[in-house]
């Protein structure tokens, strides 16, 4: 079969994707083999492929592939999110740009632009995925909006409200004046800021003086309804009882004294403005305080604000400013450094506001979540995240579910004339209960008003690992009792409680059971200079630009390489050349071995049997290693193991050992082995490097249409002599030697050597000579008692090995030589003896750990004492 002198991958990549999916080989139903389930954690439906994606679903890949090799039932369960708050935004601008206002159009008639922006739009990510060879099942995929999954979504609010953990009420929320809608605390993204503190002016009733109140916010001052002070501050003792006026808007309002004012802050008094500070709101309610609420919406004053009305609140500020100035209400303005919060999905700045909302109760619903963590029944990797995640867990407050939007889930809550509601899952069993509870018999469909209100996108995707398998609605079914719980979950530190602590609540509270077994959290993506990479940034490279230059493969190794588990990923475009060139190498490689011509009649030359002996114990030793790396989730490490594996034992050592002759056949004993180990590291590259593999395996040999490397069987460790692999490194610094002395010596390879050996700690077995033979083109390898004169050296451990080749070895050259080497020897015999110097080392560290350093010591020993004898002879 001809094989291409050169390895094109788009076309590759295209041909076996496509093939994939024509034969089904992603698919799953259940059946009698074990599952393995991985559910997507689903992008944005506004959303294009990026480098966090990129990462994320590359180590779903390869997870998924590597079951699947193991012989499990894999399923991986793509979909998308419908992301209220980003795809609202979308069609808005989207209606902008043709003229057309939000608030010109029914609900209904904006909703249909949305599925009509949806569906042109919303599955261009899951279309990138398969360029990266994402093996998602893709008859599967779920949209959280799709019909089967809001009824699931509106069944578990109707189902927690009436356990009582939903109830309505006015509280103080988080408000995105750009979304227009109110967002939870951990979308909230808290950044330090460059502030001013404003030191305001506040005329005493009945008297000349003034009370100076410090505020970074001086355009709130217009909803001000008291100033506090601490009951035990002398300086304002004075005050009891007594009124103030606040400034530009004149209002007379009281001083109270309350313990939760901070006497070391400005100037020990604070302005209280319950609409628009949390703390202040608290203060409110102690004191009854009236609330003034001075904000529109979008972040612009209202009328009850008596001043600016209808300006934005940053240039209210400076308005504010400039007025106190004028009004000599101003006593001065100082730099201040202080944290803002901003909105994690429109980066505005969140405004405190008062708004009645909806909210779920955690604190019950968080205790299964939280045990079950720390007790290891959900295992996090890495574990460091575990505390950070029992301190959330632990703090936890009421998740507010309401959004100010039309796209999304619409809460099931219907209000009757009178402004009492039920809750029910659809208008026709809450008219019935309206009937029935009020009294109200005589109530028609149209007299309910149904809320206009959308739960928070995180409602519907707590249920994903679920609802993707219609748990909510039909538990027990076939595939919930199958699929669930999953296995694994492949998601960023950054969304650990938005989502991830949230499933496991819904899990346990609606399956019983937890969601999945493992959470694997993956680093953020970050350049060189260590910034997060973003488009706006401009450092973040377009992921599809990278497969058209690098191939899937190479990116996914590139990926990989820099990336261990929980920690940034400093992405480095060469290292997904470096992938490039390893896919280079191993389709170099195969051009070299099914070129060769196969003799059967010749025999087995020594070297190659012995050759074939040590690699199949050193692949037996390295496919240890990688099933120990994937336990530990240790995916970065098990890549570069393979990869060791493939570049520098099979190609650098096994290849070069057992090729023939130039134009010189092979044997087919050693050729059929070639062949086997060649497919076997197919086989444990294939999850990292999907499509390459494929076209060799089936350019390795013929094989039936269904015979894809996708469903062939994982190689698995075996016991191994690892005596033979030890031996066989004696052989590679033997090799090394040999090839350091031709070139210092200036030999060349063609010219046939001697090689004689003293001592024996560092000796290769007989049946290895031969190897060393051939790839040091020696004619003889013999034992000797005594040095040989004249003749150039070099050492492994403290065994003297030496190849007289008839050119004069300069003494002066060799001693120099020779002190390089007793200076690196007595430099590591020192590191040593600090190790086993340290009493703290000696007591902690295995007793493995301690003959391994003390054998250290010894070959140090032994090595400096050889080398300082040589240099004593020299200079004889």
């Amino acid at each position: 079969m001809e094989i291409s002198s050169k390895y094109d991958p788009l076309t590759i990549e295209d041909k076996w994707y496509s093939y994939w999916m024509e034969n089904g080989f992603f698919s799953s139903d259940p059946d009698e083999r074990e599952p393995y389930t991985i559910v997507i954690p689903p992008p944005n439906v506004t959303g294009v492929l990026h480098m966090g994606h990129m990462l994320n679903n590359t180590i779903q890949d390869i997870l998924v592939r590597r079951a699947r090799m193991l012989g499990k039932n894999a399923l991986w369960v793509p979909g998308t999110d419908h992301a209220s708050i980003a795809t609202e935004a979308r069609v808005v601008a989207k209606l902008a740009s043709e003229g057309i206002k939000k608030t010109d159009l029914a609900r209904e008639e904006f909703l249909r632009h949305a599925w009509e922006w949806k569906e042109k739009h919303g599955g261009i990510i899951l279309e990138q995925l398969k360029k990266l060879g994402a093996s998602c099942d893709w008859r599967r995929t779920k949209f959280t909006m799709d019909d089967a999954m809001s009824e699931s979504v509106i069944r578990v609010f109707v189902d927690l409200y009436r356990k009582g953990y939903i109830y309505r009420g006015v509280r103080m929320v988080n408000w995105d004046p750009q979304a227009k809608t109110a967002v939870s605390d951990e979308e909230v993204i808290y950044r330090d800021v460059k502030s001013k503190l404003f030191f305001v002016k506040y005329k005493i009733v009945g008297e000349d003086g003034f009370i100076t109140v410090a505020t970074t916010r001086p355009e709130t001052i217009l909803g001000d309804t008291a100033v506090c002070v601490h009951p035990e501050d002398e300086r304002y003792i004075h005050l009891k009882g007594k009124k103030v006026i606040v400034p530009l808007v004149n209002r007379e309002v009281p001083v109270i004294f309350d313990e939760y004012v901070d006497r070391e802050f400005g100037t020990g008094a604070l302005k209280i403005t319950p609409a628009h500070d949390l703390a202040d709101y608290g203060i409110g309610l102690k004191y009854h305080l009236e609330v003034i609420d001075i904000f529109n919406d979008d972040g612009t004053l209202n009328e009850k604000a008596g001043l600016f009305v209808g300006v934005d609140r940053f240039k209210a500020r400076e308005l504010s400013h400039k007025m106190l100035q004028e009004q000599d209400l101003l006593a001065k303005v100082q730099d201040y450094d202080n944290k803002l919060g901003y909105s994690e999905r429109t980066d505005a700045v969140i405004e405190p506001r008062l708004s009645v909302q909806w909210f779920v109760k955690m604190k019950e619903l968080s205790g299964p979540a939280l045990e079950n963590v720390m007790n290891n029944t959900i295992n996090i990797h890495p574990s460091k995240f575990k505390n950070t995640y029992r301190h959330w867990m632990e703090n936890i407050k009421d998740w507010c579910i309401s959004r100010q939007l039309w796209w999304g889930q619409r809460i099931p809550a219907f209000f009757l004339p009178n402004g009492e509601f039920v809750v029910a899952h659809t208008l026709e069993e809450a008219l019935e209960m309206a009937r029935k509870e009020f009294n109200m018999p005589q109530l028609k469909p149209e007299d309910l008003r149904q809320d206009e209100d959308v739960l928070d996108t995180w409602f519907s995707s707590w249920l994903w690992p679920i609802s993707v398998f219609d748990g909510i609605r039909n538990p027990g079914n076939r595939d919930m009792t199958y699929y669930y719980p999953t296995n694994d979950l492949v998601t960023a530190p950054e969304i650990l409680f938005f989502w991830v602590a949230r499933m496991i609540m819904a899990g346990y509270e609606y399956a019983g059971k937890r969601p999945f077994e493992n959470v694997y959290l993956t680093g953020i993506v970050r350049d060189k200079q260590h910034r997060k990479m973003s488009k706006s940034l401009g450092n973040s490279p377009d992921p599809l630009d990278l497969i058209k230059k690098y191939s899937a493969d190479g990116v996914r190794v590139g990926m990989l390489l820099c990336s261990p588990a929980g920690n940034d990923v400093l992405f480095d475009e060469s290292l997904t050349e470096q992938g490039r060139n390893f896919g280079n190498k191993i389709w170099n490689a195969f051009r070299l071995v099914k070129q060769w011509i196969v003799d059967d009649h010749i025999e087995q030359p020594a070297h190659s049997r012995e050759t074939i002996v040590w690699f199949e114990a050193r692949m037996n030793q390295v496919l240890a290693e990688i099933e120990d790396h994937f336990s530990k989730y240790r995916l970065s490490d098990a890549l570069m193991a393979v990869y060791k594996l493939f570049w520098d034992d099979f190609a650098a050592w096994y290849l070069e050992i057992i090729k023939p002759g130039y134009q010189q056949p092979i044997d087919k004993t050693t050729f059929d082995a070639t062949l086997v180990f060649f497919e076997k590291l197919l086989k444990v590259l294939h999850p990292f490097m999907p499509f390459i593999t494929e076209e060799l395996y089936h350019l390795a040999r013929e094989r039936k249409n269904s015979d894809s490397i996708m469903v062939a069987p994982m190689p698995e460790s075996k016991p191994f002599n690892a005596s033979v692999v030890a031996d066989f490194e004696i052989v590679k610094e033997l090799v090394s030697g040999i090839r350091t002395m031709r070139k210092e010596q200036n030999i060349a390879f063609k010219e046939e050597l001697s090689l004689y050996m003293k001592e024996v700690d560092a000796r290769a077995p007989e049946s290895l000579l031969e190897v060393v033979k051939k790839l040091g083109n020696l004619s003889e390898i013999k034992a000797l008692d005594n040095k040989v004169p004249g003749a150039a050296s070099f050492m492994i451990k403290s065994s003297e090995y030496y190849i007289p080749h008839g050119k004069k070895v300069d003494h002066a050259e060799e001693i120099l030589k020779l002190q390089g080497e007793l200076e690196y020897a007595c430099g590591f015999l020192d590191s040593v003896m600090k190790k086993l110097s340290n009493e703290r080392f000696v007591s902690s560290a295995p007793q493995k750990v301690i003959e391994i350093e003390q054998k250290k010591k010894a070959d140090a020993e032994s090595k400096i004492r050889v080398l300082e004898e040589r240099i004593a002879g020299l200079k004889n």
